[in-house]
């Protein structure tokens, strides 16, 4: 127990360390390169961040349960949504980029309403993986597309950041990626190792499997997300806290769920979907409203939504825990 509590306690300072060094190369390489923090977030740290939930869910699917992996991106989801974003825009209040209402939000939403759909016959399968793979595939050349058609503004951009920030010290590109792998590395050691720990006490302490399955590893996978977020708003990087959790929640039902219908397709019980995915879409629809009122009305994404986000994530988890 005592070593167990140590080792969380452990993981706890070194996700914090981690996200610092990570954020701090993310935002380093987005000035170097030249590209929007939005895109960075969208991209590189969202693919870091999700890291744990593509690793457990291969994992899951290898191990013939595809309702753990179908569970995870769906928790992740719920957690980036109601709590990592939750915390930070009840932290900072956070000033949504208008390209967000644009084109990554429609993108999100385009992908949670095609997953509801394919999954609607409670059953994963090839069928479902290769088309969120196709949809993937759609997706990246898109995003390929805008990166090459903002390079011009990209520069400008660069130039303004740089006559901004001065006083920061100077960063070459590799040794942003080294921050980056260093503080990637970092988050998932820790996730991991704090997960492991954690589950360790609650089987010391009689909790079910299942409770542990639903709560303590759904939760420990999304930590990196959650850790990112906050250092992001704390230091000021809100397109990459935003575009982080976006990015995240797109590649959790893209990258994820196409493993489960590759490797073990099979049905999937319907409160999966009827209830965990249904509160998936609920903060997903929320989350693009209070952007598109926030951009169009020139306000920010405040306490009040980050209140809202939480109350309905710990809503969802007292009715999931009651159902266990």
């Amino acid at each position: 127990m005592l070593v167990n509590s140590v080792v969380i306690a452990l993981g706890f300072v070194g996700l914090i360390w981690g996200a610092d060094k990570f954020v701090f190369g993310a935002s380093a390489l987005a000035r170097n390169a030249g590209v929007s923090p939005l895109l960075i977030g969208l991209t590189i740290v969202a693919f870091g961040t999700s890291a744990p939930e593509i690793f457990s869910s291969a994992v899951s699917a290898l191990e013939d349960k595809p309702e753990l992996a179908i569970g995870n991106a769906f928790g992740s989801n719920l957690f980036n949504i109601g709590v990592a974003l939750g915390v930070a825009a009840i932290l900072r209040p956070l000033t949504p980029p208008k390209s967000l209402i644009k084109k990554e939000l429609p993108a999100l939403l385009l992908v949670t309403f095609v997953t509801g759909a394919l999954l609607f016959d409670l059953f994963i399968g090839l069928f479902d993986a290769v088309v969120l793979i196709a949809l993937s595939l759609f997706l990246g050349y898109k995003l390929l597309r805008k990166k090459k058609a903002s390079d011009g503004v990209g520069n400008c951009a660069l130039s303004e950041s740089e006559d901004a920030g001065e006083s920061e010290p100077e960063t070459r590109i590799w040794q942003a990626v080294a921050y980056m792998l260093l503080g990637l590395i970092l988050l998932i050691v820790s996730a991991e190792a704090l997960v492991a720990s954690a589950s360790a006490i609650a089987e010391g302490l009689g909790v079910s499997e299942a409770i542990i399955g639903l709560t303590i590893v759904a939760l420990g996978t999304s930590l990196p997300e959650l850790a990112a977020s906050i250092t992001c708003v704390l230091k000021g990087h809100y397109d990459l806290a935003i575009g982080n959790i976006v990015g995240s929640n797109i590649i959790n039902l893209l990258a994820v769920l196409p493993f489960p219908g590759l490797l073990s397709p099979g049905l999937i019980q319907p409160p999966l979907l009827f209830r965990d995915f249904a509160a998936v879409t609920l903060l997903t629809l929320l989350l693009a409203a209070f952007c598109y009122y926030a951009v169009t009305r020139g306000k920010k994404l405040g306490r009040l939504s980050g209140v809202i986000f939480l109350s309905i994530y710990c809503g969802w988890f007292t009715v999931m825990l009651v159902n266990a």
